[in-house]
């Protein structure tokens, strides 16, 4: 790797995977942190407070000229703000979702391609050695696949307030959805064919064309089908929030969760505790010939250190020119089966892709 200077970077969006990235930056020497950017001064961790915040995007932009932008704004701002960095000659870290709409999201990638820049989506999934561990057991059960997933989370109070701003501009199944597709297609290589999704309105807190509880089923070319679920807010249930689960002919690889487990406490989301691998082949007796292997992955990485890997991956595909063809194609697919799901709630028709 070229050591070289340290990468500038210009980290927009200072909620909390905003302030986490602002984090693995500096404590990396690989980057230098040249400004913040966030309309609102919030509260900062100690080490980020000696930093700038500036309040307009655009205007830090001209004016710092950073090597790379982080982009941890709401979903609506993300490919705007994208496009502006690479016509400005800067790489791009651009949290999930990568932008609300397919022909937003192609915009974004065009634009990495056009600038010869690095676009690097946040599917935080993708640097966790358990979850690379599921995906590798998974593919080599080989398809047809089932795939079982959801994230729920009972929320309250300011992780309720978070919710609800994200809801303003995103889905619960849209914004969450695009990490657990994105495993299901990174297991089967196949093209998804068909969508349909369902949902709920919960709460009078949202907007009346919003929902916050949501389903979405997907059917792909090699015959495999799976399903997403995701719910927020004060009233969901914490019985059965957390299933990750892929099952095929030859057998299933799923994530066992810590029955203490608490659905709003965010190293939940990425935490596995036990993979357990079960082998459908059984003897003459008919009986299974393997006992299910539970896989203990310990020392895991909590949220902050797989920010921190993350981070180290943007790196090594800036100074190592890493080929992030694959990496932003599956970006868009991911998120053109999830806002047909959301297309699909909205009209009670299947989406056929």
């Amino acid at each position: 790797m070229n050591q070289g200077k340290p990468i500038r970077v210009l980290v927009a969006g200072l909620g909390n995977m905003g302030r986490s990235h602002a984090l693995a930056y500096h404590n990396d020497p690989g980057f230098e942190i040249v400004g913040l950017v966030n309309r609102s001064t919030p509260a900062l961790e100690p080490e980020l407070q000696a930093y700038t915040i500036h309040p307009d995007f655009a205007t830090a932009l001209a004016e710092l000229k950073p090597d790379l932008c982080s982009i941890n704004t709401y979903s609506d701002s993300h490919a705007d703000y994208a496009v502006a960095a690479f016509e400005a000659g800067c790489h791009v870290f651009v949290e999930k979702p990568l932008a609300t709409t397919v022909a937003d999201a192609e915009r974004v990638v065009a634009a990495a391609k056009t600038a010869g820049r690095k676009l690097v989506i946040g599917y935080i999934l993708r640097h966790h050695p358990s979850w690379v561990k599921l995906i590798e057991e998974a593919r080599k059960l080989g398809p047809p696949y089932v795939f079982r997933m959801n994230l729920n989370q009972q929320s309250s109070g300011p992780t309720w307030a978070t919710h609800k701003s994200l809801m303003r501009t995103t889905s619960p199944i849209v914004d969450c959805g695009v990490h657990y597709v994105d495993v299901m297609c990174q297991i089967t290589d196949a093209r998804a064919v068909e969508v349909r999704g369902m949902g709920l309105r919960l709460s009078d807190e949202i907007a009346a064309d919003m929902y916050n509880y949501g389903q979405l089923q997907v059917l792909f070319e090699d015959g495999s089908v799976g399903w997403y679920e995701a719910g927020w807010g004060p009233m969901i249930s914490e019985t059965a929030f957390f299933v990750k689960d892929v099952m095929s002919p030859k057998g299933a690889v799923s994530i066992v969760m810590d029955p203490n487990a608490k659905s709003d406490d965010i190293d939940t989301h990425t935490k596995t505790s036990v993979i357990r691998l079960h082998t459908a082949a059984t003897g003459p007796d008919g009986k299974f010939i393997r006992p299910d292997q539970d896989m203990r992955m310990t020392g895991e990485p909590g949220h902050q250190a797989l920010c921190d890997l993350e981070q180290a991956f943007m790196l090594r595909a800036i100074r190592e020119d890493l080929n992030l063809d694959r990496h932003m194609a599956d970006a868009v697919a991911s998120l053109r089966i999830c806002l047909a799901a959301d297309e699909s709630v909205r009209t009670g028709q299947p989406v056929r892709l």
